[in-house]
């Protein structure tokens, strides 16, 4: 086996494992990267300062690559081409979705049914072999229930409209010192506003044993799933499986809000990079 790179990409950081022939693999971190938000050329900056620099002796011949946004070939190629442009030994890239990604984390080559729950969400019903029915995601603004960004998003209007508890609108307040027209200009005029709302799940986790907290967090897991997943006609047949920091660190809220739904849970995965070089070293 040759050294080949797989890459697990968010909207937020970018989980990468460098597979030397020898065996050894070393795991490295960079910046998200979505084709959406970002032009190839940005892509190749960020992986010549980023990431080259960890590769020093490896001879890279294949890429395989995760990403959020990486919906087809138009926008793949984005990711594709700066892969190319700074491994020039590459004879094989591929690029596909974060979805098909974890996918492939989280149950190898077995049916089921997987979600992600990061900075954004996303769900699919997988065949063990590739997705066989997804959703129509709609991005941050449209979407994303039960993500980072959706949970950073609802604490931020719970606290400008009142609607928190005193001793957590005061705690929130002396943590962010968060004023109306920053909000404003993070959520609207810069860029990335996911990674933004995201930000502010640090709090929630830090008062998960608040009821206020606890029923926000389930109450949007549980919305995820009403709306995307318990209308697959899989939903009765096969566990859910769940990737991502968000699953992760709220499992708790996430079991519960799975019950409640009438589903059955599978595995949480904080990450798929570890488990998708399994996938391709047995693919070898």
């Amino acid at each position: 086996m040759n050294d080949i790179l797989i890459a697990d990409s968010g909207s937020t950081k970018t989980d990468w494992r460098l597979v030397r022939a020898n065996g050894v693999t070393r795991a490295i971190q960079t910046n998200g990267f979505n084709p959406y938000y970002q032009t190839t050329e940005q892509i190749i900056s960020t992986l010549q300062a980023q990431l080259l620099p960890e590769l020093s002796g490896a001879t890279i011949t294949s890429a395989f690559f995760y990403g959020a946004g990486c919906s087809g070939p138009p926008v793949n190629y984005i990711i594709s081409d700066a892969l190319r442009a700074v491994l020039p030994d590459l004879a094989v890239v591929e690029v596909n979705s974060d979805m098909l990604g974890a996918a492939r984390g989280a149950t190898g080559r077995e049916p089921g049914i997987v979600c992600i729950l990061g900075t954004g969400s996303n769900a699919c019903c997988y065949d063990g072999h590739s997705i066989s029915r997804g959703i129509q995601t709609l991005g941050f603004w449209l979407g994303d229930e039960g993500s980072g960004g959706y949970l950073g998003k609802t604490i931020v209007r719970d606290f400008f409209q009142e609607r928190l508890p005193v001793h957590l609108k005061a705690a929130f307040q002396k943590r962010y010192a968060l004023d109306r027209p920053t909000l404003l200009e993070n959520a609207y005029q810069k860029p990335f506003p996911n990674r933004y709302f995201a930000s502010f799940t640090p709090f929630l986790s830090e008062h998960i044993a608040d009821a206020y907290i606890d029923r926000l967090v389930t109450d949007a897991f549980t919305l995820f799933l009403s709306t995307y997943v318990t209308g697959f006609p899989e939903a009765d047949l096969q566990p859910v499986h769940f990737v991502g920091s968000i699953a992760h660190y709220f499992a708790e809220q996430l079991h519960k809000a799975v019950k409640q739904t009438g589903l059955t849970m599978g595995r949480i995965l904080k990450a798929p990079a570890t488990e998708l070089v399994d996938f391709h070293r047995q693919a070898v």
